[in-house]
This record gives C-alpha cells, structure tokens and sequence, in this order.
C-alpha cells in the first residue's frame, strides 16, 4: 500500500475543504453525463452504464457524507476531530483509510444518533443561541453536521472499500447453459482509485450460479481477493477460468475511475498539471479526471483433459497485439479518456502534449452538455 505520508494532504482549512467536496460533487455529475454520451457514440452498452451509473452514484454518496463529518474541519468546535486526508500526488481522492474508518462508522451509525439531538432540536437550540446569546453556535452547528453525517450512512448504497460481487441474468444459451454478468467494485488500497469490474461469465453447471449456495459464495471469495490494480486483467480471468471448472469469463471489463487533477490541490507531474496551470481556469473548472477501460474478451476456447475420462474447458483470451512498445498489457484493448471543463481542454489543445493524440477527450460545459473530441 501506498502510505508515504508526504504523498498525502490534509485538507484542514474550511474553505479549502468545502471547495474540494464541490468540486467532487460537480465532477460526480459529469461522470453521469459522460457515462450517457458514452452510450450514445457505442463506446459502451447500456448494461454497462446502468451498472456504472449505479457505483457512480454510491461514490457520490460517499462523498457526500465524507462532506459532512468534516463541514466544520478548521473551526472551534471543542474538540479535535481530524481532517480528510487526500492522496495529493497519485489519485487527487481521499485515501483508502477514509473509506476505512467511514464503514466502521456504518456499523455503529444507530447508536450514534440514538444519543444525539435531533436535527430540529438542534436547529431550534441553534436559533436561541444566535439571537438570545448573539453568538455563533459552532459547536451545535459540529453536532448537527456529524448527525447529518450518521444519517447520510444509515441511508447506504455508500461506495465502500470492497463492493463485494452481484450477479444478474442475461440470457439463456442452450440446455443447462446460461449467461451472467457478474459485477463488483474496490477501492484500490494501492493507488487510492476506485475500480469498477464487470465479467460476463457462461455457467454450465446443473444448478444456476446465484442459486448455488456452494458455487456463488466461493466465486465471491476468489474475486474479491483478485480485485488488485496491480494484476492484469488476464491473470484474474485466467485463474478464475481455472479455479471454476463449469464457469467460464468470456469478457471482463475494469473501470479506472480517476485520478483527478487539481491545480488548487493536486501535485501530479507531467503535461496535465502544465495545461491546468497555464488555463488558470476559475474555481470548479480547474479539472481534469482520467477514465480509464480495460477490455479483455476471449477468442476461443479449448478442450483440456480433467482426469481420465473428461475433459473441461478453458478459454484463451485475445491481447492487444498493439499495445506499444511490445509490453503486454494483458487486455484484449485499453481505452484512454480524459474529462475537462471548456478552458482547460482549449488549452490542452494548444499545448498539444505528446501522448494525448489517442486519448479520448470529454469536454463539459458549465451547462453540463458533453462533447466528444
């Protein structure tokens, strides 16, 4: 895990703190829009951007309740009670402990609120403090903002640290065959992203993969302990295609969501972090957030003998033959795009930096409208 402190930032001023949430807030919504036009240029099906849409919005949720435990960050509330910690210089999101410590606040969300005034009472108390007292009630406005907070996680659909596997049925293929799309999420420890995954998987067992009580428990398991950023997608696929004897991957997909790059707070190097300074955009327009999908699909399948008298079979995968500079990527293709405001992306283009001929870029507009370039 990366955990070099100096790599990371706490965000312990108000203002800086409520800009960086407004600035996800906005950034959330243009992902949804992205998602949609996506849709609509091919680049995606719609399966796709309804799973998509749904993690989107869980990530949305989340930052949204992160915005409220730490409204107050940098006021006098009475006692300390930290700052978000953000990775500054490989992701520009919060670091994985953040989502950490949220899901242990989760499970104890209702006793949290069971000794807490509610929201009414403490606005009324509010109230009586700023005209009777003529003072302003930072602590009663700490209690209400950590109430919101306990309540925003008591609702769920939270994007968690692991978003453990769902599975849903997409057609029937023959006797005693069927296809599923299987779909988890993480939030990478690694590199401080989450990573969207989906596979499409063929099942040829008597009993269908999400009413196996043996099967399904076990390939929840195994993903899981496979969802690393560090590993190829043919490597996930390959060892689950070999660990499932009658479950066979014949696509998976992974979605990089980020990082995102700030020139009020982020510390990437290389050409994005010069086209944002040189944009000098206003504030929630000094942006820009890579989207990045893996595609590994296979291109045929073989018969291996298993034991005597059977035989299972196996998929072989189609990678990249073009993937530059003869590394393997270990997909079959990889799809690069990046999401900008209006002005960065102007100047983005008169820059012209080496290696963003094939990137694909989103524009959008203050409007939200998404133009693809």
């Amino acid at each position: 895990m990366n955990d070099s402190s100096k790599d990371h930032k706490a965000l312990r001023d108000t203002q800086a703190s409520r800009r960086y949430f407004r600035k996800f807030e906005a950034i959330a919504d243009r992902l949804m829009r992205v998602a949609a036009a996506q849709v609509a240029d091919g680049a995606i099906d719609e399966t796709d951007v309804k799973i998509l849409t749904r993690y989107l919005a869980r990530l949305s949720y989340t930052f949204k309740a992160l915005s409220m435990k730490y409204l107050l960050v940098g006021r006098e509330t009475g006692q300390f009670f930290g700052s978000l910690q953000m990775d500054a210089v490989e992701s520009g999101f919060p670091v994985f402990n953040e989502l950490l410590v949220m899901a242990n606040d989760a499970q104890q969300a209702e006793a949290h609120l069971g000794g807490m005034a509610d929201s009414e009472a403490l606005k009324d108390e509010m109230i009586r403090k700023i005209i009777g007292e003529q003072e302003i009630p930072t602590r009663l406005q700490f209690a209400l903002s950590q109430r919101l907070y306990y309540e925003e996680l008591m609702r769920g659909e939270m994007f968690w640290a692991q978003n453990h596997p769902e599975v849903f049925w997409l057609e029937t293929l023959g006797d005693r065959r069927r296809k599923f799309m299987v779909h988890w999420a993480v939030y990478d420890s690694q590199i401080n992203l989450p990573t969207i995954y989906l596979m499409e998987v063929e099942d040829s067992a008597k009993v269908a993969l999400p009413k196996d009580e043996r099967r399904w428990p076990e390939v929840q398991a195994h993903l899981m302990s496979q969802s690393l950023g560090g590993l190829k997608l043919v490597t996930i696929a390959k060892g689950f295609d070999e660990s499932f004897d009658d479950l066979h991957p014949k696509r998976l997909r992974r979605y990089h969501v980020g990082p995102m790059y700030s020139s009020a707070f982020t510390r990437q190097s290389g050409p994005i972090r010069e086209v944002l300074e040189a944009a000098r955009a206003p504030e929630g327009e000094d942006w820009a957030l890579a989207w990045t999908v893996e595609d590994l699909q296979s291109e045929r399948v073989e018969e291996e003998r298993a034991g005597w008298f059977s035989t299972v079979e196996r998929e072989v995968f189609a990678l990249d033959p073009f993937s530059g500079r003869g590394v393997d990527t270990g997909a079959t293709r990889t799809e690069r795009s990046i999401i900008l405001p209006q002005r960065p992306y102007q100047v983005l283009e008169e820059l012209n930096p080496p290696g963003f001929a094939s990137v694909t870029k989103y524009v959008v507009s203050p409007g939200g409208r998404v133009l693809r370039y």
